[in-house]
């Protein structure tokens, strides 16, 4: 059974904190937020 993942909320993506390296937020429906260390969020 495969693990299910919840979908981004408007609220997880708007408090994503910055970290040293990027990294991603997973929708969980293939689709992902990219967060980068000088704050982009694409």
């Amino acid at each position: 059974m495969p693990k299910r993942i919840l979908p981004l909320t408007d609220i997880q993506a708007k408090n994503a904190k910055l970290k040293a390296k990027e990294y991603k937020l997973s929708d969980g429906g293939g689709l992902h937020l990219l967060i980068t260390p000088s704050g982009g969020k694409l």
